[in-house]
């Protein structure tokens, strides 16, 4: 799938640009990739001007979205099959996603790709052959790519997710130059296509699925039992399982995990926002 090339407009984006016009500007200094880098746009009374291609200006921006050029207009970086799932700007530049309105990822503290690299970070990623079991928006394989990883494995079993990705500057491209073909993305299920991997193919595992009462599945012993198959002995597991209310919920996920982990073939402890494991 390609990669968007054109501008990304959010309202504090548009706005700047909209308030520079006004002021008498005939330029824009500033980021239209969500930070990903800064350049130059040209402002005339009725188009600015980006990358030699003219824009027209947008109306009113609604807060809380990611704007994309699709041909005729600025258009919501979303999508609806089912469930509805958007493009979400962060304070940070580096945007998170959500499904029905659910946030996917922490942004509160740091950003979504700074929390993906304190966890990728657990697992030492370089010269490594890793599974990325939910890509989601990449963060996870975006950071062993930088750390040096000799080859990352993603699956992603949503469409939608994975057309969020060609939007998003920050998601890897595995066709790129930088990731040097280092990075396979699968649109898959891993909770099925598991089965297909060979026996001790992998040195560390990433596994950021989706809540347990969305993906049961991918939090039982039997996937657990298949995590500990495809990793070769010593070799390390980061899970991330949030943190869940207990009161609310009446569960303790994370000790759950570990004690499944466990008896699957880990030396597991909680870490971060998930469980740490160590294939024994």
């Amino acid at each position: 799938m390609t990669h968007y090339a054109g501008p990304l407009l959010t309202r504090d984006v548009a706005e700047a640009m909209a308030a520079a016009r006004d002021a008498g500007g005939v330029t824009w200094t500033g980021s239209l990739d969500l930070g990903r880098s800064t350049g130059e746009a040209s402002l005339g009374p009725d188009t600015w001007r980006w990358r030699n291609v003219d824009y027209p200006w947008p109306g009113k921006l609604k807060d809380r979205s990611i704007y994309a050029w699709d041909g005729d207009g600025f258009d919501v970086v979303s999508c609806f099959s089912g469930s509805l799932i958007k493009l979400v700007p962060t304070t940070w530049g580096v945007p998170t996603f959500e499904i029905d309105g659910i946030k996917m990822l922490p942004t509160s503290k740091e950003s979504p790709l700074d929390d993906a690299r304190r966890k990728v970070a657990l697992v030492e990623p370089r010269g490594k052959r890793v599974l990325d079991t939910c890509g989601g928006l990449g963060y996870f394989a975006a950071c062993c790519l930088d750390a040096g990883v000799a080859h990352i494995q993603s699956f992603e079993k949503n469409a939608d997710v994975l057309w969020l990705r060609t939007l998003n500057p920050w998601s890897p491209d595995p066709d790129s130059a930088e990731a040097a073909g280092r990075l396979r993305l699968e649109h898959a299920d891993v909770a099925e296509a598991i089965a297909g991997l060979a026996d001790a193919s992998f040195d560390a595992l990433l596994h950021d699925p989706p809540r347990f009462g969305i993906a049961g599945e991918l939090y039982s012993q039997a996937f657990y039992g298949e995590l500990a198959r495809v990793l070769r002995k010593g070799g390390r597991l980061f899970h991330y399982t949030g943190s869940p209310n207990k009161l609310t919920s009446g569960r303790d996920v994370p000790s759950e995990v570990a004690r499944r982990l466990e008896k699957a073939g880990f030396r597991a402890e909680l870490a971060l926002d998930g469980v740490f494991a160590t294939r024994r």
